[in-house]
């Protein structure tokens, strides 16, 4: 009989034992509910049944591969039900368009007249479903067989999808006899998807569901009104291009339209940012705060506005809050004792507003240059004083909360929020979170600028991810604007840089899982060249060949 090792224990079991019944066995030594396994470092399905010798690990939804196959199992539990509740001929269409807090904003469109009363039939019916506790079957389909399936059923952006995907087989879930593809791993049944919530919001609805912290529990909703409002324009833009989802992207790649693609959505970013810059130049503010999370092309973002307030008149001057570092031996360090260069603490705060009071007040200074080589700031003779139509663009993750500039008057202060918040789905089920897409990002930079492997950068990203959390979203709403620098083409690009550096990651690492659940999702992608894109383009902040020091 096969051994199977879990962390100091070793136990026997019949080959062909479910895992789903081993994880049974160990769930009361385990805090969080069981959803999926590593076998040997890989990733499984509960149902699926132990084959040799393995090492096995507990994946709950505080994992990123749990959460994510707790949130997929959670949409497709709602489909169903919603499905069955207002009737599938009334449904033409239910998209899941963007995350929403801790939830997921989702669009229905049919003859159907959405209510919170609907939504409470639909989650009684959810509820109803959990307790019967079906199992989530999966089975694969012959790829023209599962196109001919979605075609029947009416889920033609799936078609689409599958129409330019070169794998011969599709793997499709069931909840009974409700049908759906879904990129990425499920649970085992409805009985494990016991946390959730739906209520009314703007056109659609919210499906709330916990958060990796704390996974079996619901918070109510808490509209980002700003966020969501930039969130829904980019959604409704790419539309109006005809580019809506990865089918549609393929299609223009296909039908030889990248380039109009790429020219109209670099003019309408180059728009936006020029529109910005009117409303700063209007509001007679002389600092300009720019913060979002990592990879989002704050940098590119800086330099292009700096372009659009020199051709009103003004004089801009870009400041990094980075060179107000205190020297490394003074930094503050997380709980494992490393530095934690992402906290408040990090800035001489005291230093950085004294220096903006003196410049505010007419007074000459010395910048300062921060050497993160020797680990200390240094003064080079660069000195700044401010004319009648001189302006700071200040860039930095703490630029949009108020504690790093405390000496500051607010009305002084024009802040800006930028984020890559993707707009595009894999198709109307399957939506591609925003982390995906700054994560590709920053390992294609971090190859090319620090000579960081995509494993680096990969086991870094849930330490990024937190200093997000905590130091740049609480404040995400205090921005005076929002620029959404992500680019609907931009992953059929960024596909040929990163597959080469995620190839790479050996397969007994921790962090191989992870790369080949990317290497998966930019398979659905046609490879596009970058000749066309534009110098100034953000997207050249990381792929290289920015007309910009980036």
């Amino acid at each position: 009989m096969p051994t199977v090792t879990i962390g100091l224990k070793k136990k026997e079991y019949e080959q062909g034992t479910p895992y789903g019944t081993i994880a049974s066995q160990f769930q009361s030594e385990v805090e969080n509910d069981i959803l999926l396994v590593s076998v040997n470092g890989r990733l499984r399905e509960l149902h699926k049944t132990l084959k040799s010798d393995c090492t096995l690990e507990f994946i709950t939804a505080r994992d990123t591969a749990g959460f994510m196959a707790y949130q997929r199992s959670a949409v497709f539990l709602m489909l169903k039900a919603f499905f069955d509740v207002a009737g599938k001929e009334n449904v033409k269409k239910l998209t899941v368009c963007f995350s929403m807090g801790n939830g997921l904003y989702i669009e229905p469109e049919g003859q159907i007249q959405l209510s919170q009363e609907l939504l409470n039939r639909v989650k009684a019916e959810m509820r109803r479903l959990v307790e019967k506790n079906l199992p989530l079957q999966k089975r694969s389909e012959n790829t023209d067989d599962a196109v001919e399936l979605f075609r029947y059923h009416g889920m033609y952006d799936k078609e689409k999808l599958f129409t330019y995907r070169r794998v011969s087989r599709v793997n499709i879930y069931s909840i009974e006899n409700f049908e759906d593809y879904f990129y990425g791993y499920m649970v085992m049944s409805t009985g494990y998807i016991k946390y959730f919530d739906l209520q009314l919001y703007d056109e659609g609805f919210v499906l709330i569901l916990p958060s990796r912290r704390e996974p079996e529990k619901l918070y109510p909703l808490s509209p980002q009104r700003k966020l969501f409002d930039v969130q829904k324009e980019s959604e409704r833009w790419g539309k109006k291009l005809g580019v809506f989802n990865v089918g549609t992207l393929n299609e223009a790649i296909a039908q030889g339209r990248m380039n109009d693609l790429i020219l109209m959505q670099e003019a309408l970013q180059e728009k936006k940012i020029g529109d910005i810059a009117e409303k700063i130049a209007l509001s007679g503010r002389k600092m300009v705060m720019i913060a979002g999370p990592s990879s989002s092309g704050k940098t590119t973002f800086s330099h292009r506005l700096s372009i659009q307030l020199s051709a009103l008149g003004l004089k801009p001057h870009p400041i990094a809050v980075d060179n107000y570092f205190v020297n490394r031996v003074n930094s503050p360090r997380d709980e494992n004792g490393n530095y934690d260069y992402e906290a408040l603490e990090c800035i001489d705060l005291k230093k950085f507003n004294a220096d903006m009071e003196d410049l505010l007040a007419g007074k000459q200074i010395e910048m300062p240059v921060y050497n993160f080589v020797a680990g200390e700031r240094e003064y080079r003779g660069d000195f700044l004083k401010l004319g009648k139509d001189d302006i700071l663009v200040i860039e930095g993750i703490h630029c949009l909360n108020d504690a790093l500039s405390y000496a500051l008057p607010r009305d002084n202060k024009f802040k800006i929020y930028i984020s890559a918040l993707t707009q595009l789905n894999v198709d109307e089920h399957n939506r591609i979170p925003s982390t995906d897409g700054r994560l590709i990002r920053r390992m294609i930079r971090d190859a090319r600028t620090r000579g960081s492997s995509a494993q680096v950068t990969i086991r870094m990203w849930d330490s990024v991810r937190r200093g997000e959390e905590r130091n740049i979203f609480p404040y995400q709403e205090e921005a005076d604007v929002m620029f959404n620098s992500a680019l609907l083409y931009e992953l059929a690009v960024l596909k040929q840089y990163a597959e080469p550096i995620l190839y790479s990651i050996p397969r007994d690492s921790a962090e191989y899982s992870e790369a080949k659940r990317i290497l998966k999702f930019l398979d659905y992608f046609l490879g596009v060249s970058s000749e066309q894109i534009p110098q100034n383009s953000i997207l050249r902040e990381f792929i290289g060949g920015s007309c910009f020091n980036v």
